[in-house]
Formats: structure tokens, sequence, C-alpha cells
């Protein structure tokens, strides 16, 4: 059963299909959003604020993750879907731009939006199923969405010293939703246009890093040490590039494509869907550093921003390699060993320079990539 405004023969994306122009509008609504999630860390980095800003992105990146799935099934060429994404990206510019008021008096101005987002969402990913099961696939994804939502919206109206708790239950009906539409029978994926869409977001992602980082130095008067350590920032921001796509982006996108079926779509939930979300949280970690860092180049290195940029850089390179051992089986050993010896110069950098830390990173990606070019490109 078709949703009568979806109803049309050529819903359903044709094999061949990448990613569309009104794909990549939608994406850059979104990392607007963790542009303005970045700025809310970085101006409350402490223990209280942090799990909040984690919180806004989780909703923010499921509401992406959702779009990312109906999509990857639907004809983007159709007039009707590109209306309905094109309605998506202006509440989503709405939703963003409230970012810093979802723990605030504004919370209605996030969580509104958000609802309305995912509802689309929702009517989306239903009126692209297919198969003799569709509509019980479709109720068993929907079910535990609108229930989520439900949660999003009690925790709008509740205060804000409980929010966290209505939306921690959001999350888990979000993840129970996934959880049941990654293991139904019927969803005919297509990995390229699938890893593609994954890809575009880590690199976007990126490039906002730069972006702080070239605000910050923009806001600054000119010096040895505010070049020295903007240069260190495009320094590590390309090789947490070149240690994604020089390898890994395929690796992950051909292994997806030997799969098929419930497998396919179970590991793509996994390695994409759920481990993707600490992987672009860590850009944020390492956003939220160099703001830090290239706002205030001559003070020394502190332990909140350590944190921030480390367990960024950690987040980042860690579960990449967790996706690629999820999708085919491979353990990145050498990543994970430059990992822990990283964090320990990045743990005795705190009270030093802050070219120092970066420059700790910058090695260390450079040694990873060297070594998994040269070991793993072809595994």
């Amino acid at each position: 059963m078709k949703i009568p405004f979806f109803a049309s023969k050529n819903l359903t994306s044709p094999d061949e299909q990448g990613a569309d122009f009104v794909e990549l509008f939608f994406d850059l609504v979104f990392v607007y959003a963790i542009t303005r999630i970045t700025s809310y860390t970085a101006h409350n980095l402490d223990a209280s604020h942090i799990p909040r800003a984690l919180l806004i992105f989780w909703l923010i990146w499921w509401g992406w993750t959702q779009f990312t799935w109906s999509l990857n099934a639907a004809n983007t060429k159709i007039s009707s879907v590109r209306l309905m994404v094109l309605i998506a990206t202006g509440v989503a510019f709405v939703m963003a731009s409230s970012v810093g008021e979802a723990f605030g008096d504004g919370v209605m101005w996030f969580a509104i939006p958000y609802v309305i987002i995912r509802t689309i969402g929702i009517g989306l990913y239903a009126g692209v199923t297919t198969g003799k099961d569709a509509p019980n696939r479709a109720i068993a994804f929907a079910t535990p969405s609108f229930i989520g939502l439900i949660a999003v919206m009690a925790g709008a109206f509740a205060d804000p010293s409980i929010r966290t708790w209505w939306w921690l239950v959001a999350i888990g009906f979000d993840m129970l939703a996934g959880y049941l539409g990654g293991k139904a029978e019927g969803w005919d994926l297509n990995p390229g246009h699938f890893a593609e869409r994954h890809g575009l977001i880590v690199i976007i992602a990126l490039g906002e890093s730069l972006i702080v980082a070239a605000h910050a130095v923009s806001s600054q008067d000119r010096s040895q040490e505010i070049m020295i350590v903007g240069g260190l920032a495009v320094l590590v921001t390309c090789l947490l590039w070149w240690s994604y796509f020089s390898w890994i982006k395929e690796h992950l996108e051909e292994h997806l494509s030997n799969k098929s079926g419930p497998k396919q779509a179970s590991i793509a939930r996994d390695a994409y869907s759920f481990l993707h979300f600490p992987l672009i949280w860590g850009i944020i970690g390492v956003a939220v550093g160099f703001e830090k860092i290239l706002g205030h180049p001559h003070d020394i290195l502190n332990i909140p921003i350590a944190l921030a940029l480390g367990g960024g850089y950690l987040f980042f390179v860690g579960f990449t390699a967790v996706s690629v051992w999820r999708l085919s089986g491979l353990l990145l050993l050498p990543r994970i060993a430059i990992l822990i010896i990283s964090m320990i110069g990045v743990a005795f950098s705190v009270g030093q320079p802050p070219y120092i830390v970066l420059s700790i990173i910058a090695v260390s990606l450079i040694l990873l990539i060297s070594i998994e070019f040269n070991k793993c490109r072809h595994a």
C-alpha cells in the first residue's frame, strides 16, 4: 500500500542513481546544524553541557540518517520526492538555527521543526518501501519512530533538568526502529549511493572544521604563533581526510556491495548509521579544539581543550576502524596501536604550547596513513 502523494510506478530509484543535487542541498543545512553544535559545545565546554550537545547531535544525525535511507530507495528525479526534500530542508534550517535553544526557553523552535522533518522522512520511507511485506516493514519502523517523537515533544514540554531523560528515551526508540528496519526483508539498498552519501557528509563536516579554523585565524592579528598553529590545524584536517578517503571509503563500499538482503541492510545500519555517528562527533570535537586553540594561540593547552581535540581525534580515527571491522572483519591493529600511543602524547601535552598537541596528532596521522597505504589498501 502506497501513500497517495507518492503513488508512482517510478518512485523507486534506478540502480545507477548516485547522490542528487537536492540531497546535497539537504546535507548543507544539516552541516550548518553541525556548525551550530560546534559553536554550542565550544562556548559550553563543561561536563554538564557536553552530554546535552551529544543528545542534540544524535537527534539531528538521526533525522539526516532517516532521509539517507529513504532517498537511497527513492527516485530523486520525481518532483514529489524533490518537493518533500526541499520542504524538509527549509524546516531543517529553522531547527538548525535553534540548536542553542534546545535546552532553553525557545526549545519549541527546535523540537517542532525536528518532529516535522522526521514525520516527512517516515512518510517518504513508507512510500518507497517495496515487497509483499512492505506495510509490515513500514509499520515496524514507523511505530517506534513515532513513539520516539512523542518522547521528544514530552521532553520539550518538560523542565530542562529532566529533558535529557525524555530525549534519551527517544534515542532508545530510534535505535529500536533502526534495528527493526535493518533486519527486515526486501530493502534493496544501493551500496554505492549509500557510501557516497556518508562520504559526502564526512567531507563536508571536515570542511566545516576548516571554516572554524579560518574564522578563528581571521579574527586574530597576524603573528608567528597564529600562523604556525593555523597551518597545523589545516594539516591535521587534510590528514584526517586522507585517513578516511585514501582507501577506507572504497573498502567500506566494496564490502557492503558484497552483502545482500537483510544482512546488507543490518550491516549498513551498524557500520554507517550507528558507527558514523561517533565518527562525525569526532570531527565536532576536533573543530571545537581548533576554535579554542586558534582563539587563544598564545595560551598553554588546558585539560578541556585537550579532551576536545584528543577525544575528537580518538573518535574519528577509532570509529573509522570499528566501521571497517563491522563491515569486513578487518582489524586495523596498526591504527589502534598508533591511536593509543598518540593519546598518551596528547595527555602529556597538557600545559604545553598548543602547537605541541597538533604536531603529535599530525605525526601520528602521517605514520598511520603510511602504514595503512602499504599494508591495508588492497585488504
